[in-house]
């Protein structure tokens, strides 16, 4: 009998790691029951086993409707329209669904897409710093840390800048349901109007690109091919929340976290601040270190799987994959408490493994390494301006991020 883990709350998200670190040695494949009072939910937190959960996806499957029989598919009543549209997106699809649209996307999303933006992510945060000069100190979430991804995401999707400040707001709606969707359900009328506020504009969006196709990522979603197939509307739909929460909210949490790891580990900042050839390296060592990804997006099993000591995840068990967890298991990472910006090698999991691997990924690392350059050579004496006790964290539980980061600068900025 392993003895109960606090998962949630302001204390568990304040510091995280010891809690993992007594289940990957205590209980490994932890069981729980989920609020439900029914469904089984396994925490798993070793490297290994967490990474060769992440690539099997015919055993763990997204959709739970994949792990029902066909009698109880048809029983089962459909999604309410706002789930459907929130949910409905690769992240949370299997194949052959999964596959197409996947391929798909890729059509779009291609690493010179991706190159393109990087003067365009420097321009933004040089314009977010200078505005700071005057000021001696900021809130680098609410300040730097926010803005930049949404103005990124913004613009790579074709957003006029006028609106952005809508996209901040959809942004922390769509991400609320992620975090207890059945007490987001009960508030469906809100948050209907949210979404038929969200809908009516991207029509207009997509009617205007289908006539008008402009150097945009709607534009070549809108034109993106794959034998013949194209992405129905409300797929459409669902991909672009997709790229607004997964493009904005984890980008936010990584740049703050990873500042915030900087800030307490003062020689890895003044190695980096000698020496950028570290710039690389150090933007893995913050994703693994204590990345924006606590724990993957649940999985389903599709069939019973033994685990470890005798255990079985039985079908229908949800399984929630720990990444903070598995990046600091030292059976895989040396003195994986200490941040090295030097680490090598570094296989982290904060991007995922498999065929859900973060599509995003090579933006979020240019967005990380533009952002962290720009701040530490506007800033060179940047320190905290609070106890860091006194920093909250966000109880999303599979997002890990901090509220609010103010923070200070000794000197007068440096000029680029």
């Amino acid at each position: 009998m392993t003895r109960p883990f606090n998962l949630f709350g302001p204390a568990f998200k304040a510091n995280p790691y010891p809690t993992y670190a007594a289940m990957r040695e205590e209980s490994p494949f932890h069981r729980r029951t989920a609020t439900d009072g029914k469904t089984n939910i396994w925490f798993i937190t070793r490297y290994d086993d967490v990474a060769t959960l992440l690539r099997d996806h015919k055993r763990l499957v997204k959709d739970v409707v994949n792990t029902l029989t066909p009698e109880a598919r048809a029983a089962r009543p459909a999604p309410p329209p706002l789930l459907q549209l929130l949910s409905n997106h690769m992240l949370n699809l299997d194949p052959p669904d999964h596959t197409r649209l996947r391929a798909l996307v890729n059509k779009a999303f291609t690493n010179q897409v991706v190159a393109q933006m990087a003067e365009r992510i420097q321009r933004v945060a040089d314009d977010l710093l200078d505005a700071g000069h005057a000021q001696g100190e900021m809130d680098l979430i609410e300040e730097f840390a926010f803005p930049l991804p949404i103005i990124v995401i913004a613009e790579l999707l074709g957003i006029p800048p006028r609106d952005r400040r809508r996209f901040r707001n959809w942004s922390n709606a769509f991400v609320t349901p992620s975090a207890n969707l059945q007490r987001s359900l009960k508030k469906m009328k809100k948050a209907g109007q949210v979404m038929e506020d969200f809908t009516r504009y991207m029509r207009r969006i997509f009617d205007e690109r289908r006539q008008e196709p402009r150097n945009d990522l709607i534009s070549l979603l809108l034109q993106a091919e794959e034998d013949g197939d194209t992405l129905r509307e409300e797929e459409l739909f669902s991909m672009v929340i997709l790229l607004i929460v997964a493009g904005h909210e984890t980008v936010v949490d990584f740049l703050g976290n990873g500042v915030l790891a900087l800030l307490q580990n003062p020689a890895q900042m003044a190695l980096l601040q000698s020496d950028w050839s570290h710039l690389p390296a150090a933007i893995e060592e913050m994703a693994r270190y204590d990345g924006p990804i606590e724990r993957a997006t649940m999985r389903f099993a599709a069939e019973n799987i033994p685990v470890g000591d005798g255990l079985t995840i039985a079908q229908g068990d949800a399984v929630s994959l720990v990444l903070a967890a598995a990046d600091r298991d030292p059976a895989q990472f040396p003195d994986p408490e200490l941040f090295d910006i030097a680490r090598t090698p570094n296989r982290h999991l904060g991007f995922g493994q498999g065929i859900h691997y973060c599509l995003g990924a090579p933006l979020a690392r240019l967005e990380g390494q533009i952002a962290i350059r720009t701040l530490l050579q506007h800033y060179p004496r940047l320190h905290l301006a609070v106890p860091v006790e006194q920093l909250r964290w966000r109880t999303i539980p599979i997002l890990r991020g901090l509220h609010h980061l103010p923070v200070r600068w000794l000197c007068v900025p440096a000029h680029r």
